[in-house]
């Protein structure tokens, strides 16, 4: 994960407008934003996307 996706799933957390587990709203909401960089980066990277709101690891 990216600096820039970093901020952005960060971004969308600190709006409070989803829960984070529901990624198709995270990916909503993101191009509603255009984070276009985080909602390409959810089709390829779910688990670790699960990984990181779990633990907050970027790894």
């Amino acid at each position: 994960m990216n600096d820039i996706v970093r901020e952005q799933i960060l971004t969308i957390r600190d709006s409070g407008l989803t829960n984070m587990f529901d990624v198709n709203m995270v990916q909503r909401l993101a191009y509603e934003r255009d984070y276009y960089e985080l909602v390409l980066w959810l089709e390829d990277h779910r688990k670790e996307y699960a990984r990181f709101i779990m633990t907050g690891d970027t790894d």
